[in-house]
């Protein structure tokens, strides 16, 4: 029965109500979204306890389109179902738990010392962070530095990585449902399929997650955010002239919020999944993949994440207002630039792995690619990346400069590009003058032309790949990426410029 109860007579329920109300500051167990409770014998959010409730229908059959075993995450828990349910089941939900208010002292006791733990763990992490300096409004760096009210809050540094291995791991009984358990992530099934039911009703979204299989530069470019998954957002509202100190410090808080927004995951989230690695028998499952699979396998990871970095696009101030031609342009040819460097974010420089299924992973996990030159490349620039240990407001200009490059081929307005470019060059001087740290501006700089020496090995190796299974890349990868690096045309440009 679900956990929705009438009042209660008992002088200490409005006790047990505000105790309920503290259980919340531990994420759903099933999906890790913010939970609302006890339901169901499990804490979980309000999606999850509404498609326990719905799966327990006797009309619902669920299946998985690959190997029963998806990972469940608050980006990916609507593709699959059956996982979703079986992850709600391995969890302990049941329509026959007590509830809440139902629950035995000892029951409650051990909630609560788990919510006491979270705080704690919370606390620390908290602690550990420090304490950032007020922002100062824009100066030349001849000016004085004088301390000013500032637009943009504080943020964590956007690696949750300590370059040195100091740092201690999360306590398993602080994130019970992050333990990895053997066979829990192993490599899923490679076939492209969508996993959504149409006409389902729990196939609509809930929180961040993209179906890539209809999708286009051009369509994204035309969806709402809240089509796909946003908070709703006025593009219009953001653009004006950036000439006053203010100005800049506005460019600027839009640019870190537009980033938090429509990033993957959060810092504090990767932080407690950072020791969360893939066991021996998984890595052995993922290089036993015949070279195809795993080429559709990660095509369709890639453009997951390049969804994410359109919708960042849209909204940078002055993005929308270029010609739509020039705004694909920009994609087609910055969007992989985008998702490497948002991929250091995702590095754990401790082990040398990054996020990848669920898990963190090294290189030989991706070896039945038969890329391993792209590979090395990529986890260094990474871990190079992560050496200068940006903050999350600094990675978030630095990536729309990244994309806003007045070079790229195919423009039809660079001036107006040029100009937009400008503005987020002001925007970063800003940051790095506030944090005191003008000099990474030629250290990040220089990393900008070996993101397109990586982008041109990409499609070098995507072009190797085109020839040995043209019907794989044909009728199985995601439109989006055979639009952004798929085409004749499009290789021949990017791989020279």
């Amino acid at each position: 029965m679900e956990d929705d109860e009438p009042a209660s007579p008992d002088p200490n329920h409005d006790t047990t109500q505000s105790k309920r109300a503290q259980i919340e500051v531990i994420p759903c167990k099933i999906c890790g979204d913010k939970s609302s409770g006890v339901h169901y014998g499990v804490i979980t959010c309000e999606g999850c306890k509404g498609f326990f409730r719905r799966s327990q229908s006797s009309s619902v059959q669920y299946s998985c389109s690959r190997q029963s075993n998806c990972p469940i995450d608050r980006a990916s828990r609507n593709r699959c179902q059956s996982c979703r349910l079986k992850k709600c089941v391995a969890q302990g939900m049941s329509r026959d738990a007590v509830k809440f208010g139902r629950m035995s002292k000892r029951q409650r006791d051990s909630l609560f010392a788990e919510v006491e733990r979270h705080r704690q763990q919370q606390r620390l992490q908290a602690n550990s962070v420090q304490e950032p300096q007020p922002l100062p409004a824009y100066r030349s760096s001849k000016e004085p530095r004088e301390q000013s009210p500032h637009l943009i809050p504080p943020l964590p540094p956007a690696y949750p990585y300590s370059v040195e291995p100091d740092l201690q791991g999360c306590p398993p009984e602080v994130h019970p449902y992050l333990e990895c358990r053997i066979g829990e992530a192993q490599a899923q099934s490679l076939a492209y399929r969508s996993s959504h039911r149409r006409g389902d009703s729990n196939s609509l979204p809930a929180g961040r997650g993209f179906d890539s299989t209809g999708s286009t530069p051009e369509a994204i470019l035309n969806m709402s955010g809240s089509e796909m998954g946003f908070r709703p957002f006025d593009p219009e509202s953001l653009f004006f002239s950036y000439q006053t100190s203010l100005h800049i410090e506005e460019l600027s808080a839009s640019i870190v919020r537009s980033h938090r927004e429509t990033t993957q995951y959060r810092p504090e989230e990767l932080q407690a999944l950072r020791w969360k690695v893939f066991s021996r028998e998984e890595i052995h499952a993922y290089q036993s993949k015949s070279v195809d699979e795993m080429w559709q396998h990660c095509a369709v990871r890639l453009t997951d994440a390049v969804q994410y970095v359109v919708e960042f696009a849209k909204r940078i101030p002055g993005f929308r207002q270029l010609g739509q031609n020039d705004q694909i342009a920009l994609l087609k040819s910055g969007s992989m630039e985008v998702v490497l460097v948002r991929m250091s974010r995702m590095f754990n420089t401790e082990n040398n792995t990054v996020f990848f299924d669920g898990k963190f992973a090294g290189t030989e996990l991706f070896k039945s690619l038969a890329c391993g030159d792209l590979i090395a490349a990529l986890f260094e620039f990474a871990h190079n990346l992560c050496a200068l240990r940006l903050t999350e407001q600094q990675m978030a200009v630095f990536t729309a400069l990244v994309l806003l490059n007045a070079d790229r081929p195919c423009l039809e307005d660079r001036e107006r590009v040029q100009r937009v470019r400008r503005d987020v060059e002001l925007a970063l001087s800003h940051i790095l003058h506030r944090d005191n740290q003008e000099s990474l501006l030629h250290k990040l700089y220089q990393r900008v032309p070996v993101l397109k020496s990586l982008c041109a090995l990409h499609i070098e190796k995507l072009r190797w790949f085109r020839q040995l299974y043209p019907l794989t890349v044909h009728s199985h990868f995601p439109p989006l990426y055979k639009e952004l690096f798929g085409s004749d045309s499009d290789i021949l440009t990017l791989t020279t410029h």
